[in-house]
């Protein structure tokens, strides 16, 4: 593999605590290594431009049965984003649900690296894998979904934590997952029966067990078997005006339970996209909640959350969340897909239009930022848009472009049809807080790494570890516009994944040799376990459990973490 020394870039790195001083960069056989190691390298000239490690989406929906749903059920996204084969590139379409092609070089365009798509349905992680198999460019995960599991909820039910735990391994690694995924705790498996849990005390149906069992037993699991990233959860009442009570009393659940990891995180639970979990008020006068979740999130230092900010675009909403889909199509009357995965989960999905000129999608846009401008430690609070549910992810450098500047938040406010009305119900406009690079480069590149337990591999630029590294051609010493932020972060000039050069002059360079993470956790022998699941194999499925396991041909190139928790 090439050398190269990316030479006197204005370097952003919490890793190694740089905050904009002039440095050198060497890569050498896919690592960051000490300037001295290399010898004859490729010299890249990054006076004057900003250099940064390859950048970590902790959560998106980017593979996967609903996924793809949403490219077959909206033709009409292609429109948005269509694009011709140009140099090495393949063919690429979408806009809100791009394809693997798109989402690949889209992601590398912004100067990401690393992508784990936030919910896997057990039973088709085959199809889920294949479709990361086939983006190109980033190493990806995948969370497995088991906050409705049936398993996992009558296990839970008599607080069989060791069960819990052996299923979950079993889990991560029959489907070649990740995470333990939460989505809606009891209320996904209550919308088989036309139900919703409306709280967390609020009993499932038949299960005889509340979404509080719920959350609180599998963080226990997961610490149980010390998986490398902490128990990751969209919350009950998504969306719901008032939720944010909700969400306080999800936080509590993970008190008093201590991490146990070897893998560098501090926390036990994740909550994700927390935006739509942060409203106060009734109906369409919900009013922002943010300032009473982040005085928690700033107080406890064992949970970390991203941020789901609305990024006022047309899109896709898609989740396992089925009850709050069916809820929205009934709000915008657009068309409705639903789905039930056996045993396991649900989904839904819905168009939706986030507007300027709507008092709620105004609201909503101020929350996601009031959360991030709020924040006291943005290695615990991260940057997403629970792509495509609050906006796609190719609206990142926006957002950035939004934190880092008052004066683009000024303009966005009087764009709002409803100023005056947004601006009382929520706190953005008091707020004349602007973000830097370092703490930019916090909460999408150290910061989520640290929280996936792959600090040892991505989000800094200390020698050791991966040569993912982004230069962007933005100087942040001399004066800058708003939008030259926007601009400059959605067009990196460089890229490296592993060392190798993939993006080049703005251009994509190389289709990259990416990798599939997956966690293999080893457990004691639990022969009850695999009796129950060969048994309800038999039972309720519609596959048998060798057609069900996720094989080596669906990997490419696997990077296995290995967790052993008979010891």
């Amino acid at each position: 593999m090439a050398e190269y020394l990316i030479k006197n870039g204005f370097v952003f790195d919490p890793v190694l605590g740089i905050k904009g001083d002039a440095a050198d960069i060497a890569i050498k056989d896919g690592k960051i290594v000490e300037t001295s190691a290399v010898k004859n390298p490729k010299v890249i000239d990054a006076a004057g431009k900003t250099v940064m490690a390859g950048g970590v989406d902790v959560h998106a929906h980017v593979a996967g049965p609903k996924v793809n749903i949403g490219r077959n059920f909206r033709p009409e996204d292609k429109l948005f984003g269509y694009k011709p084969k140009n140099g090495i590139e393949r063919m690429q379409g979408g806009f809100s649900v791009p394809t693997t092609i798109r989402t690949g070089y889209d992601y590398a365009r912004m100067g990401y690296t690393t992508v784990m798509e936030a919910a896997m349905p057990p039973l088709y992680a085959r199809h889920t894998h294949e479709e990361m198999r086939d983006t190109p460019i980033l190493d990806q995960g995948a969370y497995p979904v088991f906050g409705n599991n049936w398993f996992v909820l009558e296990y839970l039910k008599n607080h069989e934590i060791e069960n819990t735990a052996a299923y979950i391994a079993w889990l991560l690694r029959a489907t070649k997952g990740y995470a333990v995924k939460v989505v809606n705790p009891g209320g996904t498996e209550a919308w088989a029966w036309g139900l919703n849990c409306e709280n967390i005390h609020d009993p499932v149906p038949y299960f005889d067990i509340t979404p509080a069992q719920i959350v609180k037993g599998l963080i226990e699991a997961n610490e149980y078997l010390g998986l490398p990233h902490s128990m990751h959860i969209h919350a009950n009442n998504l969306g719901t005006p008032g939720n944010y009570q909700t969400t306080l009393d999800t936080f509590k659940l993970s008190e008093g339970i201590k991490p146990n990891s070897k893998f560098g995180r501090d926390q036990v639970m994740h909550h994700t996209h927390v935006q739509f979990h942060s409203y106060g008020g009734e109906g369409f006068n919900f009013e922002s909640k943010a300032p009473e979740i982040m005085d928690y999130v700033n107080t406890h230092d064992n949970i970390t959350i991203d941020l789901g900010c609305v990024t006022l675009d047309e899109t896709t909403t898609m989740t396992a969340d089925g009850p709050f889909e069916h809820h929205l199509t009934e709000l915008n009357h657009l068309k409705w897909a639903n789905a039930d995965v056996e045993l396991e989960t649900a989904a839904g999905v819905v168009p939706f239009v986030y507007s300027a000129n709507n008092k709620a999608n105004a609201v909503q846009w101020c929350i996601g930022l009031e959360l991030a401008l709020l924040a006291k430690d943005f290695t615990r609070v991260f940057l997403t848009t629970d792509h495509p549910n609050a906006g796609p992810f190719i609206r990142y450098p926006r957002i950035m472009k939004w934190l880092m500047s008052e004066e683009a938040r000024k303009q966005q406010f009087d764009a709002f049809k409803h100023k005056d009305k947004v601006i009382d119900a929520t706190n953005l406009a008091g707020i004349d807080r602007e973000l830097d690079l370092y703490e930019i480069a916090q909460m999408t590149r150290a910061g989520p790494a640290k929280s996936l337990g792959l600090a040892h591999m991505y989000g800094g630029l200390a020698p050791g570890l991966e040569a993912d590294v982004a230069v962007f051609d933005f100087n942040p010493n001399e004066p800058y516009a708003p939008d030259d932020i926007e601009k400059a972060f959605s067009n990196a000039e460089h890229l490296f994944k592993a060392g190798v050069q993939v993006v080049r002059d703005h251009n994509i360079a190389s289709n990259g040799n990416k990798r599939t993470l997956w966690v293999n956790a080893k457990v004691n022998e639990n022969p009850q376990v695999m009796r129950d699941v060969k048994e309800k194999f038999l039972r309720y499925y519609t596959v048998t459990l060798n057609n069900y396991e996720v094989t080596g041909h669906y990997l490419p190139n696997p990077y296995v973490i290995e967790v052993d928790a008979t010891q």
